[in-house]
């Protein structure tokens, strides 16, 4: 299998858990932050108006996140309803994770992990970059828990096994928001 995934699968993999969801609040319009228009990331246009998945599956520079959601079998749950907050690793960030390791997660057999590790970069909600602050706790989709670091302008999200920069923020989509990071991260 390809190391390369995108953000569509990733995305798809970390919505994983329905009903994860704790707050109404959290639950903004396809166009929050007034993303109407859309972004661009990894050479395609970001469209509100579609899914984190959709999105994501255009995005050059996330195939290797697509691929590993394909792979975990989460694409229709990503692509569901939401709204999720999705940290998105970029094909250069999986390319620092040592590719034997990659490797074994891509496995069949180990699927449960793999879709451990994906549904650790979502949280439930669309949380935007001004959403997001120093200190601040996120529960992931697969209950384990980010921490927010905000320092010189950058927003930053890991735990005790690692920190990830946010590169591109507020990537909206109909079902939630994707954040790019160079760096993936493990639970």
């Amino acid at each position: 299998m390809s190391r390369t995934l995108s953000l569509g699968a990733l995305a798809l993999a970390l919505a994983v858990a329905p009903g994860c969801m704790s707050s109404a609040s959290m639950n903004g319009s396809a166009d929050a932050g007034g993303a109407s228009a859309g972004v661009m990331v990894g050479g395609a246009m970001m469209l509100p108006s579609q899914t984190l998945v959709e999105n994501a599956s255009g995005a050059s520079n996330l195939t290797t996140l697509v691929s590993a959601v394909q792979a975990a079998e989460l694409v229709e749950t990503l692509s569901g309803d939401g709204p999720f907050t999705v940290f998105a690793p970029t094909n250069t960030a999986f390319g620092k994770v040592p590719e034997s390791a990659l490797n074994t997660l891509l496995m069949p057999e180990n699927q449960a992990q793999l879709q451990g590790v994906l549904t650790f970069h979502v949280v439930p909600g669309r949380l935007s970059a001004a959403d997001l602050r120093d200190g601040q706790t996120l529960t992931t989709v697969n209950g384990e828990t980010l921490t927010v670091t905000k320092a010189n302008g950058q927003v930053m999200i890991g735990n005790a096994n690692g920190m990830a920069t946010v590169t591109q923020a507020d990537v909206y989509a109909s079902n939630g928001v994707a954040h790019v990071i160079d760096s993936v991260l493990m639970p």
